[in-house]
């Protein structure tokens, strides 16, 4: 991932979590599933001590990332993505529909 604050941790489930560390400690997640051509983001968290830093749209950015790579779709269920996807429309036609 080209933020390496940014890790991804999946279960044999397909279900995990975008966390973003500073210090050894947990600021921000993205919660998600995996499916066999999708991902799905339910949940994006920063915790105070990372608000203002712009690690909502870090953890975006590596779902983005990630999708690509993979040639997932991004389903959005959380509605932070959800208006990340709708602003870049174009840029992210790719990885999502705009439905």
């Amino acid at each position: 991932m080209a933020n390496e604050k940014i890790s991804l941790l999946l279960k044999e489930n397909g279900s995990g979590k975008f966390s973003i560390k500073e210090s050894d400690e947990e600021i921000g997640f993205m919660e998600v599933g995996l499916g066999d051509q999708n991902i799905t983001a339910y949940h994006t968290e920063v915790l105070p001590a990372g608000e203002g830093k712009g690690w909502g749209k870090e953890l975006f950015k590596a779902l983005v990332e990630y999708a690509r790579e993979n040639k997932l779709h991004i389903t959005p269920l959380c509605p932070f993505v959800h208006a990340q996807l709708k602003r870049g429309k174009e840029e992210y036609k790719d990885v999502w529909s705009g439905d």
